[in-house]
């Protein structure tokens, strides 16, 4: 599985950007897509996840400001990001985990990551 992440750029504090990751196979054979951030010095963190194409889960710094949804037809997930605020600049990461049926593990797959940097 690949995944190709784009949409980050440069925007102040309460303005959007929509983030997307397009991935090489069909999103429907994915059990779990999320997004996670690396800002510098700090550990990467989960900000959104979708289970099984509908169930989606936020870190609580994000509720009620980021959305998670897919598009299974473009085999794409999106994170809507909205009123974001300077502590929201970090890396973005788009991530799959599938399970591999013949070795009965979980694959593990990371996009190249897209730089959000918000000014104030």
């Amino acid at each position: 599985v690949q995944l190709q992440a784009s949409g980050g750029g440069l925007v102040q504090t309460g303005g959007s950007l929509r983030l997307s990751c397009a991935a090489s196979v069909s999103i429907l054979s994915i059990n779990v897509m999320g997004w996670y951030r690396q800002a510098p010095g700090k550990q990467r963190e989960l900000v959104a996840n979708i289970i099984g194409g509908s169930t989606t889960n936020y870190a609580d710094f994000v509720k009620g400001r980021f959305t998670i949804s897919t598009d299974s037809p473009k085999n794409t997930v999106y994170l809507q990001m909205n009123n974001l605020e300077v502590e929201d600049t970090a890396v973005y990461y788009c991530n799959a985990l599938q399970y591999r049926v013949p070795f009965n593990d979980v694959g593990d797959y990371w996009g190249q990551g897209t730089q959000v940097t918000v000014s104030s």
